[in-house]
């Protein structure tokens, strides 16, 4: 084998070698472990067996470089802990050469260095090991990462056709990633990827070493950790290349170098740093300045040159950097050169000097023998003349100087050098590296725990999809697309379970691609053949929907990708019907036989017809026959046994999808994807517009709202993530639409919807979700008419089934207006009504907080002339009833004062406020009671009636009272007069009847409260407004004559409260010295209704007392009388009048 390999391979049979070789890889089997426990064994197959190996490597026999490849993959599994360098070695220097067209190797050695490095890759733990020993160590190469590149660079087909190959390399990149998968399956639960910390201070990078190379809790952070200081580097590096002075501020600003340089570390840096520029480095190092040169002092102590010849040391230092060209700087690296070989020369060289000058004429007689213009080359004897008395004036031996001159010969020291990553092997090369493995870290063994998989894969995965996508792009062949199908499942899982967003929204953006669903068509049928005869584009379409269910929770911006299909299928009619469903929670839509087409008779909200341009048919038969033109008259030919298999191959296809699981099952996204799912959903609808749009934006923006409805109501735990986002574009729609079309419509109840279905779970979004329905009052007038009944019969739905979750002022307030605005709607009055009778009737969901709200909106329909005047006084009714409510709350009020001891305080404000919702009541009752209708007028009259006469069971303060006579009772009565004398008979029929009705009411209330009323302050005053209204009354001019009723009714009436008056000792005569007393008043007014009531009820008054006044006190009386009167009609209660009336337009 060695005298192959030190000769010409094409000189010899290739069979001898070949033998040996075998023989050598059976001792290597049979041996195993334990031939490292041999340490002369072992250093033969470290040193001599490895470098003949990678010479034989490089021979042209792609035989004999199966068999070297088949020695490696035996040495790796049974030695190598033993062999870390030697193996970068071979895989630099060999396979990755070979396997690339560029460096001259044939097509075989392309084959069969392709096949092993295969066979490495499907080594379970060869890629991790690989990374954490060479990749992490800034002294190697990074032969993960260029292996993971040369096999996806190899899978890429440029201007050919897909080969084997091409096949092989993707079979290695897919055996890699599946081997990370087999480890995340093991790994359960997969530990979260902790990121490697900044360096805070500065600590020499090479000097950094770790506790245990066996310990997993140790070498996998000092790994991350070395990996780290590569990667920052490697940076340094790069802008070192373009800026000297820069790059050394980066790295003291990264803390890899100190804050005030020293010529050890920035010696370091250039020592052990790849990729810098060697032209750079070398001038540096040969530059005069002080730091410079002691810098170049440092980088020579860090070579090792013992027992080592001065050609060979002189080669490895110059290899490290481009030797400048002028003398000065030549001479100072020779010098720095030259001091630390003699330092650990063996004895030949007496001194430095002799080191220096002998490794000058090195480079002398390298350029003399090398260079083509030098027509006369220097002989042996030339060399030894020239190189007499040198040693400390003393000859070197010749032996030692012909030595010296024929490696030079026959060996080049090369100054300037490749920018490469991967230089051949040279014997320099080779001696370095045999004393580098003597000090080199441990060998780290790996297991099936993917502790570094996460960084393997994120560089990894980019080149891995992008060659994934190529093959199976270019294949034809169904074995291959199966091939490309699992490695792009496994990319997928393994971008899920270490979290790798971005790598799993690549992966969604390239599939998507082939599902051929976003080419344009000129056609339905075109596509919809073409994808049931496409088995990449099934294949594709069906990978796709099962990343997206499978690994849903990491997607993030490729779900909009994923919509982009599934609209494309829903254009085509080929989704299932529970795309859009909220799964079990509406089981309703599960039976739906036909996307977008309702059921008749379900509760749902789908039952509503659609105002404006229908829906096309969908589903998938829907679908297909509209393909086969079998739902037209048109005669047409029957579909081929073709397009049959074609259509039977594709609804197979997409119930594998499974699309619907998707949306039914987002309630077990995480939350980041859902909100982006949502995003998604919201932009592919596209911005709402005003105007008009294309019938298929347009069902492409309702399709989009119907699964973000359906995705909101499935996640009613989180609904603070999406809600936000649905409600501004539910808010767009509705703003922007003018007519009534299929999306505002789906907008509206789609909202509806939400609030029914959340109402119940979500207290604490309650006034959020209600707040929302003012959206709903925004409608375009024409929009809110064609939807207003179906608007009403689903607020009656939330009402009926959530009045209970209704908590604040401000969700009923909603609620009420919503109600309100159907008592004018002839088909939405009654559904309006119903739910207003629901929340109403028997008090069952009034409360304090929606009892003021619910009184207005039932007075909206007490007044609505829209429908049978039978509603409003069911309406009425509703108002009167509600009066229990305040009795129930104010007995309440007491028993807590009583019983819980609250401070009074609190007492008195309860039942102010209970106070004022019965004034409340009592306004709009005496409202109602101007309406032009008589039934409903007279109606209102009788139970304002019935209101105020419950207040017998309700706490009200003197002021109250005052208010209600003021305000209600007063006011009402002026309006009712001016009404009978200002309108015709026509407009109000029957207002005599009215008039004759308010005058009882007057005496009865005024009668029943006399108690509470005669203790009143202003009793006097109040009482004198009954006179007057008494009074005006019975001399008003009805169609321009008195009235015959009210002439009779009122001195009766009156009569009858001047008795009861007497008989309590209210009206009694009393002494007074202006005249001007209840008794006197009383009597001025009474004589101007039944001048003979005075004698009539009195008659046993002293003369005197029914003697005239006199006249100055007579008029002093008609002025009190005047001056009391007008106080009672307008006065400061008259203000409070006005403020209730403020105050209720505010509330509405």
């Amino acid at each position: 084998m060695g005298i192959a390999a030190r000769s010409n391979p094409l000189a010899f049979d290739e069979d001898v070698p070949f033998f040996a070789l075998g023989l050598i890889n059976s001792a290597i089997e049979l041996g195993g472990q334990s031939i490292g426990q041999h340490p002369k064994l072992l250093a033969l197959i470290q040193d001599e067996l490895f470098r003949n190996l990678m010479q034989f490597g490089l021979s042209s026999s792609p035989l004999i470089l199966s068999m070297v490849c088949s020695i490696v993959l035996n040495l790796y599994h049974h030695l190598r802990t033993k062999l870390k360098l030697q193996l970068e070695a071979f895989f630099s220097c060999v396979i990755i050469r070979l396997a690339q067209s560029k460096y001259g190797a044939s097509y075989q050695q392309q084959e069969v260095a392709m096949e092993a490095l295969v066979d490495f890759c499907r080594q379970p733990t060869f890629m991790p090991e690989m990374y954490a020993n060479l990749d992490c160590d800034i002294t190697c190469a990074n032969i993960f990462e260029e292996l993971g590149n040369l096999l996806s660079r190899s899978a890429f087909p440029v201007n050919c056709p897909l080969s084997a190959m091409h096949i092989l390399a993707l079979d290695g990149l897919i055996a890699v990633i599946h081997s990370m998968a087999d480890r995340v399956t093991a790994a359960s639960p997969l530990p979260e990827p902790v990121p490697v910390k900044e360096i805070e201070e500065y600590a020499p990078f090479w000097t950094i070493n770790c506790e245990s190379y066996e310990d997993a809790n140790h070498w996998v952070e000092f790994v991350r950790r070395k990996k780290y200081i590569k990667r920052r580097l490697m940076i340094g590096a790069d802008h070192f290349n373009r800026d000297a002075k820069k790059g050394l501020e980066f790295l003291q600003g990264t803390h890899l170098l100190p804050e005030k340089l020293d010529h050890q570390s920035v010696a370091c840096f250039f020592r052990y740093t790849a990729g810098l520029d060697k032209n750079l480095v070398g001038d540096f190092l040969g530059n005069h300045d002080e730091f410079c040169v002691k810098v170049l002092h440092e980088f020579a102590k860090t070579f090792d040159f013992q027992d080592m010849n001065l050609d060979t040391a002189l080669r490895l230092f110059l290899e490290t950097f481009r030797l400048p060209g002028e003398a000065q700087k030549i001479q100072r690296v020779l010098e720095a050169f030259s001091e630390r070989y003699y330092e650990q020369s063996s004895g030949i060289l007496a001194d430095k000097d002799a080191a220096f000058l002998l490794s000058y004429s090195l480079i002398m007689l390298n350029t003399d023998q090398h260079n083509v213009q030098v027509k006369k080359k220097m002989t042996e004897e030339d060399f030894i003349r020239n190189n007499r008395h040198i040693n400390a004036g003393k000859d070197l031996p010749r032996d030692y100087l012909a030595e010296l001159y024929h490696a030079i010969v026959k060996n080049e020291i090369r100054t300037i050098y490749e920018q490469s990553l991967f230089p051949e092997m040279n014997p320099s090369r080779w001696i370095d590296l045999i004393r580098k493995s003597q000090k080199t870290p441990p060998y780290i063994v790996c297991d099936s725990r993917p502790f570094l998989d996460h960084d393997m894969f994120a560089i990894i995965s980019g080149p891995t999809i992008a060659a994934i996508s190529v093959v199976f792009d270019h294949a034809e062949d169904e074995d291959v697309f199966h091939t490309c199908v699992d490695g792009f499942l496994a990319v997928a899982k393994m971008s899920a379970c270490h979290h790798l967003e971005d790598v799993l929204d690549d992966l969604v953006v390239s599939l998507c691609k082939f599902t051929t669903l976003l080419n344009p068509a000129a056609s339905v049928e075109e596509p919809l053949l073409a994808f049931g005869d496409d088995t990449k584009a099934r294949m594709a379409t069906v990978t796709v929907f099962t990343i997206a269910n499978r690994f849903g929770d990491y997607i993030r911006t490729g779900w909009r990708n994923i919509l982009d299909c599934i609209l494309r299928l829903h254009k085509l009619g080929l989704l299932p019907a529970r795309v859009a469903s909220d799964a079990a929670e509406d089981p309703d839509l599960a039976n739906d036989s036909m996307h977008g087409k309702p059921l008749s008779g379900t509760p749902s909200i789908s039952h509503i017809p659609v105002v404006g341009t229908p829906r096309r048919s969908s589903g998938l038969m829907g679908r297909f026959s509209q393909l086969l033109s079998l739902d037209t008259d048109e005669p047409r030919s029957q579909p081929t046994e073709q397009q049959l298999a074609a259509h039977q191959r594709t609804v197979q296809t997409i119930q594998k999808c499974h699309i619907d699981s998707i949306f039914t099952e987002s309630k077990f996204l995480q939350a980041e994807s859902l909100l982006q799912l949502a995003r998604a959903l919201i932009w592919a609808a596209g911005r709402p517009q005003k105007g008009s749009s294309s019938p298929e934006d347009e069902d492409t923006a309702v399709f989009c709202l119907e699964l973000l409805i359906a995705i909101t109501l499935n996640n009613r735990d989180r609904i603070m993530l999406l809600w936000q986002g649905v409600y501004e574009h539910i808010a767009g729609i509705v703003q922007s639409t003018v007519m009534p079309c299929a999306l505002v419509e789906k907008a509206v109840f789609g909202l509806l919807r939400i609030c029914q279905r959340l109402l119940p779970y979500k207290e604490n979004l309650a006034d959020e979700l209600l707040r929302s329905l003012q959206l709903i009052l925004k409608l375009d007038a024409r929009v809110a008419d064609a939807y207003c009944e179906h608007i009403t019969q689903e607020v009656m739905r939330l009402v009926k089934a959530n009045a209970g979750h209704i908590k604040s002022p401000m969700g009923w307030r909603t609620v009420s207006s919503l109600l309100s605005i159907t008592a004018r709607h002839p088909e939405a009055s009654e559904c309006g009504f119903e739910a207003l009778s629901f929340i109403m009737s028997d008090g069952a969901h009034l409360t304090q907080a929606n009892y003021v709200l619910c009184l207005d909106a039932t007075r909206a329909f007490a007044e609505s002339r829209v429908g049978l005047a039978d509603r409003s006084l069911r309406a009425l009714d509703l108002m009167t009833e509600s009066v229990k409510c305040l009795i129930r709350w104010s007995k309440s009020v007491s028993v807590d004062w009583k019983t819980v001891g609250d401070s009074r305080e609190d007492t008195s404000k309860s039942s102010q406020e209970i106070g004022e919702m019965w004034l409340r009541l009592a306004h709009g009752l005496r409202k109602v009671c101007l309406e032009q209708r008589e039934e409903v007028r007279n109606y209102a009259l009788l139970s304002l009636q019935r209101c105020l006469s419950a207040a017998d069971a309700i706490c009200l303060t003197p002021s109250v009272w005052l208010q209600c006579f003021d305000q209600v009772i007063f006011t009402m009565l002026d309006d009712l007069l001016e009404i009978a004398q200002g309108h015709s008979p026509k407009e109000y029929r029957n207002m005599e009847g009215t008039l004759h009705h308010a005058m009882k009411f007057l005496s009865k209330i005024f009668l029943q409260f006399l108690d509470q009323l005669f203790t009143l302050p202003n009793f006097r005053k109040l009482w004198l407004g009954v006179l007057s209204r008494m009074e005006k009354y019975m001399k008003a001019k009805l169609r321009g004559k008195g009235s015959d009723k009210l002439q009779e009714l009122i001195p009766e009436l009156l009569k009858n409260m001047l008795l009861i008056l007497k008989a309590q000792g209210v009206l009694m005569q009393r002494s007074t010295l202006g005249g001007d007393s209840l008794w006197e008043l009383t009597w001025l007014h009474v004589k101007g209704i039944s001048p003979s009531l005075q004698a009539e009820l009195f008659p046993d008054l002293e003369p005197e007392a029914e003697t005239e006044p006199k006249s100055d006190d007579y008029s002093s009386a008609a002025e009190t009388v005047g001056s009391e009167v007008a106080t009672a009609d307008s006065g400061q209660n008259g203000v409070n009048a006005k403020k209730l009336e403020s105050e209720e337009r505010g509330g509405s």
